[in-house]
């Protein structure tokens, strides 16, 4: 009964009845398909466990990160707001959130130079880099990327988001407060038709803010080319699902005085633990959705290990080297992991672990920007040398003396002498050659 309840399931999800219903079918199905592909990861579990890693590195990063901020505000007299937005965060949790808003900020108005020294100030500026690393790997992970940021651009960009994201976020505040008292806004806010829009408009106005924090977060995190449509269709549903939990999660709080009752004073920080374990997979939840969103094909297969055969592992390290070779004889072009994954049309998570041989076996390198170079002159590089790294290259030696059956042994050193025969005094500077000579 399981299995063929599944398979229906199946069949409705991924066949096409529902394409027969038009417009609305076609969207329910499209639904119905992102639906299946985040449960599936959820229940995987990585999405979960990247979520409770995040929220150990938030308990060490929140107050550095909010010191941060309140840094930066400080010196534009408006530190002020940045508490509203955390009451605002905080708002499901009721009474509780405030106590604890308040107890963050104690905590910050108490950090200071002085009292922190040298070694305690560097604590504080790493737990807040590590937090933003921590997102960006979790980004990553989403979206199949195998390589992060270099150190130095990871610092640099880093810090950017910590000294800007504060501001522009007052900013954008402060923009929407200035508005509210024009004339114009303050016509509509009073008019008697328009009135009731205009107050369900700033309603909404602390999950549009939401919504765009996660647009950006979804577009500038990943070491990936992120399409901004793909980033903003993960906010509108991060934000959509944030403001569904908050309301969820301030209705549970209603109904658990048994809960409190028996965990006293503990109860406030199990909520909290509770509420930022939900933001942050809701987080990941919205990243996910972007990248189906952005490549379709995954939504059935999902994260699967990628099993490739022996004949596509030597046509993806041929390729591979013949497009870093274009490359490099190109003074104008340079090629990356994901160039090389958008060139072969092949996701970077599978090409990475080939590219990883590749460079342990000296035939590649990478320069100070991520970019792939010929790991030796070219005419050094012999097509035989590139597909011993994928028939020959990587064995764990746990055979112990293998007995081959003298016929199969003979077919082997067929093969081997036919595959030895084409690519004969072949390298990778003649492929190239040749390849010219053809264009």
């Amino acid at each position: 009964m399981i299995r063929d309840l599944g398979k229906r399931i199946d069949e409705l999800v991924w066949g096409d009845s529902l394409q027969q219903y038009g417009l609305p079918g076609r969207v329910l199905n499209g639904v119905l398909q992102n639906l299946y592909a985040v449960l599936r990861d959820i229940f995987s579990g990585q999405l979960t466990l990247r979520s409770m890693s995040l929220v150990y590195t938030t308990l060490l990063s929140v107050v550095p990160l909010i010191a941060f901020s309140f840094a930066v505000l400080k010196g534009l007299g408006v530190d002020q707001q940045l508490r509203a937005r955390l009451v605002t965060i905080l708002e499901p949790l009721g009474e509780r959130g405030d106590e604890i808003t308040r107890q963050i900020m104690t905590l910050v108005e108490n950090v200071n130079g002085s009292v922190l020294g040298g070694l305690g100030l560097a604590f504080f500026i790493y737990t807040a880099i590590s937090m933003i690393e921590k997102i960006e790997e979790s980004f990553n992970y989403v979206w199949y990327v195998s390589k992060p940021r270099s150190f130095a651009r990871r610092f640099t960009e880093y810090m950017l988001v910590l000294l800007i994201g504060p501001v522009a976020i007052v900013i954008a505040l402060g923009a929407i407060a200035s508005l509210q008292n024009e004339t114009i806004v303050l016509w509509l806010a009073n008019n008697a038709v328009f009135g009731p829009v205009f107050a369900a408009t700033t309603r909404l106005t602390p999950y549009l803010l939401v919504t765009g924090v996660f647009t950006f977060m979804y577009w500038y995190m990943p070491n990936a080319n992120v399409r901004f449509r793909s980033a903003l269709i993960g906010g509108i549903a991060g934000g959509f699902l944030w403001a569904t939990a908050g309301v969820i999660f301030a209705a549970f709080l209603a109904n658990t005085t048994n809960i409190q009752a028996i965990y006293a004073s503990f109860a406030i920080a199990i909520f909290a633990l509770i509420w930022l374990y939900l933001n942050w997979l809701i987080l990941l939840i919205g990243a996910q959705l972007a990248f189906y969103f952005q490549n379709p094909a995954y939504l059935r297969i999902g994260r699967r290990e990628p099993r490739l055969s022996n004949a596509m592992r030597e046509r993806l390290a041929l390729n591979s080297m013949l497009l870093v070779g274009i490359a490099f004889r190109d003074s104008d072009k340079s090629i990356d992991l994901r160039q090389l994954s958008q060139e072969l049309r092949i996701p970077s998570i599978t090409i990475a672990p080939i590219i990883a041989d590749l460079e342990n076996s000296g035939l590649l390198t990478t320069n100070e920007k991520d970019m792939l170079l010929p790991g030796r002159e070219m005419s050094r590089i012999t097509l035989t040398d590139i597909l011993d790294v994928v028939r020959i290259d990587g064995e764990t030696g746990s055979h112990r003396d293998p007995k081959w059956n003298s016929l199969v042994e003979n077919i082997g050193d067929k093969v081997d002498a036919a595959v030895q025969q084409t690519i004969a005094n072949r390298s990778l500077s003649t492929l190239l050659d040749e390849l010219e000579t053809e264009t």
